[in-house]
């Protein structure tokens, strides 16, 4: 079963917590796919992960870059695999149907969009009753992260 990780962005925004999540996912030698709802956001995160710190660097991509086999990243609004990630990052709002072919999913939303909280509760109870093994993460006065709640694993049948 996938690990599903919830992560509460209460004290930074997506564009500031992403990239060192995803320098994290690179340093482990794995690639990524990020999934936001719509293009223009996908646009969005792709000029922010170029952005977001001089001495670094996050080989990534997207449809507008091609190549999608070539990249560790690929950031797309589509619910797809094309650089055979082992992760999934899933931004503001975005759902997926293929969480099971990854090995982790990462669910990021941000405190003050309550549509998108209810939605993340939501899912939680759907990966809950689909097995997978689940935690919820909250950002910390220093803007660490510090576990908060884990799902029960379902003992093997």
């Amino acid at each position: 079963m996938t690990e599903i990780r919830f992560y509460h962005l209460q004290r930074t925004s997506l564009e500031r917590a992403l990239p060192v999540m995803l320098e994290k996912t690179i340093e482990r030698g794995w690639r990524a796919i990020v999934m936001a709802r719509s293009k223009e956001r996908v646009d969005a995160l792709n000029g922010s992960l170029w952005t977001y710190r001089n001495e670094a660097f996050l080989p990534h991509g997207s449809a507008e870059d091609g190549n999608a086999g070539l990249q560790p990243i690929w950031l797309t609004e589509s619910d797809e695999n094309p650089n055979d990630a082992t992760v999934l990052f899933l931004t503001d709002g975005a759902a997926s149907e293929n969480v099971g072919m990854f090995e982790l999913c990462c669910e990021l939303f941000d405190d003050g969009d309550a549509e998108t909280v209810n939605a993340a509760r939501e899912r939680w109870s759907t990966y809950l009753k689909a097995g997978h093994h689940l935690t919820y993460w909250q950002q910390n006065t220093g803007g660490g992260w510090e576990k908060k709640a884990e799902s029960n694993v379902p003992a093997e049948a």
